[in-house]
């Protein structure tokens, strides 16, 4: 466990999996916000230095992936575990490679939440810890990100680009 208070995100349309992780980190020293999608998550991050980021694999308005963008613009992005009850190699080896930090499968086991969060939050603090003294305001408050759009506008530029056909002939091999 976290020698101090270490800031999560879980982001889940699923009350019962928020509940779940609430449950679980609350035998260390966590603090865990909650949000139901990836806007209510960006909104957050905009104001609140996060370790850790727990997210379901879809939302209704976004993905994980789309999560990870967004959070590579922050100063000190947090470390995202992605959580599935379809978890496979694929989803992991995917996560990994795009630089996720972990998957965990849900229903949770406790033990291995508390192991890869916690394993995440080492990573994250090794990285960016020594930069929170630098870049904190006077009120404690991370540095603002600009962003170039809204949450909302980014996110549905990202599912956009997901879902466009490719144009004809692009991708075809001669």
């Amino acid at each position: 466990m976290p020698e101090r208070t270490a800031v999560a995100l879980a982001v889940s349309p699923l009350p019962a999996d928020r509940a779940r992780l609430r449950e679980i980190l609350s035998q260390g020293n966590w603090e865990l916000h909650e949000a139901s999608d990836c806007c209510g998550a960006l909104a957050l991050l905009r104001n609140q230095r996060v370790a850790v980021l727990l997210c379901e694999r879809d939302h209704s308005d976004g993905n994980w992936e789309d999560l990870l963008k967004a959070t590579a613009r922050l100063p000190d992005p947090p470390n995202l575990i992605v959580f599935s009850r379809l978890a496979d190699e694929s989803l992991w080896a995917k996560v990994l490679n795009l630089g996720g930090f972990d998957v965990l499968i849900t229903p949770f086991e406790p033990e291995e939440v508390l192991r890869v969060t916690f394993a995440a939050w080492s990573r994250w603090e090794c990285d960016f810890g020594a930069s929170i003294a630098k870049e904190a305001t006077g009120s404690g408050r991370p540095t603002a990100v600009k962003a170039a759009q809204s949450d909302e506008d980014w996110l549905r530029a990202q599912r956009e680009t997901r879902t466009r056909p490719l144009a004809a002939g692009a991708g075809r091999v001669a």
